[in-house]
């Protein structure tokens, strides 16, 4: 069975392991209010989703 010659060293390794990133989500603008929300999300805004209202948020 083959075995590495020489050990790995850390820096080599956390090379390697450098292009696992998070990602930054996309974001979409409302089309009721104009704001910008996460995709897939109730707007943080007015409490709409896709176009329909869908829950009450407070005003501050």
């Amino acid at each position: 069975m083959a075995n590495p010659k020489r050990k790995t060293s850390k820096t080599r390794r956390n090379k390697r392991r450098t292009h696992y990133k998070a990602k930054a989500p996309k974001l979409a603008k409302c089309p009721v209010c104009g704001a910008t929300y996460v995709y897939h999300r109730v707007c943080p805004v007015c409490g709409s989703y896709r176009g329909k209202k869908v829950i009450e948020v407070e005003e501050i």
